[in-house]
């Protein structure tokens, strides 16, 4: 962690999506290794009980941040000089059968996972051009690299995320400003059992659906997001079993997308039996 403290210390960022889950492990990640951290969140309860948590030679406080407001987000970040580091973390899930999500899904979903990241970057960058210096880090997902059915609108979002996040590094990269896409498989947070739509069932279908027994743990995600950003990485993925997927479907996109039919339709019969069980 030495290098990595040497690369925090005395930083000032910003992470969204601060108040659960990976926000707040990044939050606390952050202050252990000595950077100064605005915890923004829409629930600004939560983004206070996060802040309260660090511990470390860096220091937290909280703010209310609704990311689909751009005004409120430029506002906030201009209260950050230098911002030095945004981690645009903010994010949520709606899975369900496509088409049982209704216009509102598809706007709410587009409005926090795009929206919500385009708004800090518009508001970050320029600023970070105009100092030559600075980082900016996207939360993504597997999602954002490997297509799933049941969580199209989210598997959208999170492309576009990737998308975003490595066309930008390519411009900034002259302006000495580095940007990082954040790629997990199943992290246990939150989001894993929340924005179902139908008979969804989230916890299952996120860890079965990629292979794995047991989610990662935030804080060790948080650990490797930071060792990401000191090694200027363009893309984490991570754990091992996601970056062997990811192989595998650069190599076999027919084969994975087999898979992936497949694991639908038994997805499906789960939830069909999971029905008839609770009639």
């Amino acid at each position: 962690m030495g290098g990595v403290a040497e690369r925090f210390s005395g930083r000032h960022a910003v992470v969204t999506g601060a108040g659960s889950g990976i926000g707040a492990a990044l939050s606390r990640a952050l202050v252990a290794a000595g950077a100064h951290v605005v915890c923004a969140d829409l629930d600004l309860a939560a983004a206070e009980r996060t802040a309260a948590s660090t511990t470390g030679p860096g220091t937290a406080r909280a703010a209310r941040l609704d990311v689909t407001d751009a005004a409120a987000v430029r506002t906030l970040l201009e209260t950050v000089e230098p911002l030095d580091l945004l981690f645009n973390n903010a994010g949520i899930s709606i899975g369900g059968e496509t088409q049982e999500l209704t216009l509102e899904h598809w706007d709410t979903i587009i409005d926090v996972n795009i929206r919500g990241v385009v708004h800090g970057v518009h508001a970050a960058y320029p600023r970070m051009v105009a100092r030559g210096s600075g980082h900016i880090v996207n939360t993504a997902s597997m999602g954002g690299l490997m297509a799933a059915g049941l969580l199209t609108s989210y598997v959208m979002t999170k492309h576009a995320v990737v998308g975003l996040s490595l066309a930008l590094r390519s411009e900034a990269a002259a302006h000495g400003v580095g940007v990082t896409a954040v790629c997990p498989s199943a992290v246990d947070t939150p989001i894993l059992d929340k924005g179902a739509v139908g008979r969804f069932h989230g916890r299952d279908y996120f860890l079965k659906g990629q292979g794995v027994r047991h989610p990662l743990d935030p804080a060790v995600l948080a650990d490797q997001v930071l060792e990401a950003v000191a090694d200027d990485r363009p893309l984490l993925v991570t754990p091992r079993t996601a970056r062997i997927a990811w192989r595998i479907g650069r190599l076999s996109p027919r084969f994975v997308a087999w898979s992936s039919v497949r694991f639908v339709a038994k997805q499906r019969r789960l939830q069909a039996r999971r029905a008839a069980r609770s009639a």
